[in-house]
């Protein structure tokens, strides 16, 4: 079993910083492509930002120039540093990991439980 844990969520006032943990934990050989994914109230949840095991990443057009995606393959972990943030950033943030779990596995797709950000105006 493989769990994904978020955190670094939080309120922040308009043109603050924060910046988001996902690790992941578990029966993992290796992690391809790892994301961030938000879903404000009503909305379908959207792609933010992804970053493959090797190759550039991915940004949503409203965040690009703000946000920044990293990973640590040692520690199984992506971050997503957000500066610059808008109220229209407020929204729960999942992470998401493509995980292949042994030799002969095919990938799967985790999700965290998603964190909460909140930008005040």
């Amino acid at each position: 079993q493989v769990q994904l844990v978020e955190s670094g969520g939080g309120l922040v006032q308009a043109g603050g910083s924060l910046r988001l943990s996902c690790a992941a934990s578990g029966s993992i050989f290796s992690i391809n492509a790892m994301g961030w994914y938000r879903q404000a109230p009503g909305k379908q949840r959207e792609l933010v930002a992804e970053i493959p095991s090797g190759g550039s990443t991915k940004y949503a057009d409203a965040v690009k120039g703000r946000f920044t995606i990293s990973r640590d393959n040692a520690k199984n972990t992506v971050y997503l540093q957000m500066n610059g943030l808008k109220p229209e950033d407020t929204a729960v943030y999942y992470c998401k990991a493509k995980v292949v779990l042994s030799t002969w596995s095919s990938q799967y797709t985790y999700w965290g439980q998603g964190t909460q950000v909140t930008v005040s105006s």
